[in-house]
């Protein structure tokens, strides 16, 4: 209203305020207490002068009539529903306060570079007793450390928000740093004991306002957190307090942290998962029993925190997922029996007895770890299948009615008619036997199937399956990937085969070759597909649709000239087919831009293919559905399934082992390793695929996969020859070089087939 305000206070829901050229108190707000000082209990939504005879400062004592009396403001104050001010007699007035003028005796104590500096100057030893209490007020007060490292560029502090936490994240880290070194323990003692005896057991579950979630950000950061001997006293009440907060606040914590630059994020998550493997540790060198419910509830406060975490995460991807991973995970604990835990817990409840089951935060197993689980299920499910079907064969030796059954589920082939043959046996088979451990025969040959057999079948069929002549996908030239096509004549069945076929390999640990994006792994995990799909399997669409997602302009329509439909090619003829009811009739413009993108994707991934993705679904969760499945990432379960390329070939040669005369410096060892690395990569896979069956090599690495080589008789006149079921190459001593290199290259070239050797 054009006059100089010196003095503003804030209560719940009013405020005041004090111009010195009037002398006048003015409010506005919740007036429902009487704190507006207007003589009602009215709100008022603009400033109204509060009632009283007011006047201004001045050096000259005012005259003054007997009968009235007046007051001169020193200061003014609010909070809750309450107002009041101090004042003065006209004949003996003072200047009142100015705020905009700070008095630094008066401000609360802040974690900043001038008082770090100051603590800094005192040799180690003891503290004098004033600076020792600052220091335990300063960290003992919520709100000392909620007004410390602010965000001071363009007073961001002031825009704090449930977006925007005012903090200067690198301050904090820095001046924490300098605080808390090795050559001023003292001051260390001081600041750890002022946390863990009076700041962190005081924290509550309800903030005032949003400000107070400051030290919630900040806190993680002191090097005092990270310390394994604070982790006790420190960190875990730190992540009681952060698990207490309610609903709200806690909200506003995991966006505050959605935003964090990754390494910032990364340190509270590497803090967690410190202390859980400080913990595990503890379980495992064993504690006496009265100790190990308080251990349990450490765990579960650590993993708690972890959760919330990783649910930040999953929203945004601050960081990738593999940085959750605890690696050590193995060493600590015995999976398979944690996992018959878990799945006990899911039956049944909570069981008291049973301790932290990790199975419950599966975010923190890595590939190998997940893979171990897997392994578990299948080995526990073949297991109750064989049972079974030992038990019906039993009963079937006394009862007519049962009649025997295989303790494996076997497959007879014809290579000529590999598809109609499986299609036929897996038609009439029951749900059950698919868990049972597969035997696969190939008619006419006497190859004992020992897990070769196994890989070439699924080479041989996904081959068939995936022929042109079917039809039944899709090639895309452009990223050499495959989907579904919604042209196929062929029938749901042999979509349902080829679930069938995926779910075996990863139940068999069969790796297939599947040129699938990872967008079929999503949706088998029930996740949708985005843009960042559409441009692994349609490179060209998907920098198109980011073009269109990133246009400057607000010219949209004219510049793209798109409606909501889709043209698709049907046999040699274009078709338009609308992407949303109408969508013929409706522009995409700069404001629905996103949802025509977030249409096209859904259209490619699901609608255009729903029934076809059904059947193969139904096919592959009929094997391998189950709990187990969804620990897994869609990478990982896309490296279960076809491998993956990181091939390490001196890995390989490290593992290897040899029989008879052969060992790793025989002579004709050293020139085979010589002629395999000077091969090109694609015969080096080509060598992987005329050993294993397989050119991709298992999820877990080089270091899973073990050759086995041992010499043969015969001259240099022979090839060498693959045992693919046991990983096992029969050498002929070769002398020459050359020789074993034509013979190797002769020999992978003609690969396809078993016979017993």
């Amino acid at each position: 209203m054009g006059s100089v305000v010196t003095q503003i206070t804030c209560g719940r829901q009013h405020t005041t305020a004090f111009v010195p050229s009037s002398g006048r108190i003015y409010s506005f707000g919740l007036g429902g207490n009487g704190q507006l000082g207007t003589g009602t209990t009215s709100n008022r939504k603009s400033p109204f002068t509060v009632k009283g005879n007011w006047l201004p400062y001045s050096t000259q004592c005012p005259i003054i009539k007997d009968s009235e009396e007046c007051y001169c403001v020193k200061r003014i104050f609010s909070g809750g529903d309450q107002s009041f001010a101090h004042y003065f007699y006209p004949q003996n007035m003072v200047p009142p306060d100015d705020f905009r003028y700070p008095d630094f005796l008066k401000q609360i104590w802040t974690v900043n570079e001038t008082f770090i500096q100051r603590l800094l100057t005192f040799p180690s030893g003891r503290l004098p007793v004033e600076i020792a209490n600052e220091i335990d007020g300063t960290f003992s007060s919520a709100g000392c450390l909620n007004g410390s490292f602010l965000a001071l560029s363009n007073d961001d502090h002031y825009k704090t928000s449930t977006r925007f936490s005012g903090v200067d994240m690198n301050a904090a880290r820095l001046l924490f740093h300098k605080l808390i070194q090795p050559d001023h323990a003292h001051i260390s003692q001081q600041v750890a004991a002022s946390l863990e005896k009076n700041l962190i057991p005081k924290l509550t579950s309800s903030l005032p306002d949003v400000e107070a979630l400051r030290l919630y950000l900040t806190l993680p950061e002191c090097p005092l957190m990270s310390d394994a001997n604070n982790f006790t006293t420190l960190a875990i009440p730190f992540g009681s307090a952060i698990l207490n907060l309610e609903k709200a606040p806690l909200k506003v914590l995991e966006n505050w942290w959605s935003v964090l630059e990754p390494p910032l994020f990364l340190k509270i998550v590497e803090l967690y998962k410190d202390v859980v493997v400080h913990l595990l540790k503890l379980c495992k060198i064993g504690i006496p029993a009265s100790e190990r419910r308080i251990l349990t509830n450490f765990l579960h406060t650590a993993f708690r925190v972890l959760e919330i975490l990783h649910r930040v995460n999953e929203r945004g991807q601050v960081i990738q997922y593999d940085r959750f991973y605890i690696h050590e995970i193995q060493d600590l604990i015995d999976i398979r029996n944690d996992y018959v835990n878990w799945v006990q817990q899911q039956v049944f409840g909570m069981l008291t007895d049973i301790p932290v089951t990790i199975c419950t935060y599966p975010f923190v197993f890595d590939a190998q770890a997940k893979t171990t689980l897997l392994q578990t299920d299948a080995v526990i499910q073949m297991q109750m299948a064989v049972d079974q079907a030992h038990r019906q064969n039993l009963s079937s030796l006394f009862l007519p009615v049962f009649e025997s059954v295989n303790p494996c589920l076997i497959l007879m082939v014809r290579r000529d008619n590999i598809v109609g043959d499986a299609v036929e046996v897996l038609r009439k088979t029951k749900n059950v036997d698919y868990k049972k451990p597969l035997k696969v025969i190939f008619v006419g040959e006497e190859a004992v199937d020992a897990g070769g057999v196994r890989k070439e079948f699924f080479l041989l069929i996904m081959r068939e399956l995936l022929d042109p002549k079917y039809g039944m996908f899709r090639y895309y030239e452009e990223s050499r990937l495959i989907w579904f096509s919604d042209k196929t004549f062929e029938d749901s069945d042999l979509f349902h085969l080829i679930g069938v076929v995926c779910g075996l390999a990863i139940y068999n640990f069969t790796i297939v070759d599947l040129h699938f994006p990872l967008a079929l792994y999503k949706k088998l995990l029930n996740k949708k597909p985005s843009l960042d799909d559409l441009k692994e399997l349609m490179p060209d669409v998907g920098r198109g649709m980011q073009h269109l997602l990133d246009y400057p302009e607000d010219d949209v329509e004219e510049a793209f000239c798109l409606n909501f439909t889709i043209t698709v090619e049907n046999f040699g003829t274009t078709e338009i087919k609308e992407l949303v009811p109408n969508g013929a009739d409706i522009p995409v413009v700069k404001q629905n831009r996103q949802d025509f993108v977030d249409a096209y994707v859904d259209y490619i991934f699901n609608k255009s293919v729903a029934s076809l993705f059904s059947a193969f679904h139904a096919g592959f969760h009929k094997v391998c559905g189950g709990k187990v499945l969804q620990l897994f990432q869609p990478s990982e379960l896309q490296a279960m399934v076809i491998g993956n390329t990181n091939y390490d070939w001196k890995e390989l040669e490290k593992n290897t082992e040899y029989k008879g005369e052969y060992w790793a410096d025989h002579p004709t060892i050293k020139i085979f390793w010589e002629v395999f690395h000077g091969l090109s990569l694609e015969k080096k896979k080509q060598f992987l695929l005329f050993l294993t069956g397989s050119d991709r090599i298992p999820i877990l690495g080089m270091k899973c996969l073990k050759l086995v080589i041992q010499p043969t008789g015969g001259g240099e006149g022979y090839l060498p020859v693959a045992h693919t079921c046991f990983n096992l190459l029969d050498l002929p001593k070769y002398t020459d070089k050359e020789t074993l290199k034509s013979k190797l290259i002769q020999a992978i070239d003609h690969y396809e087939g078993f016979s017993l050797v």
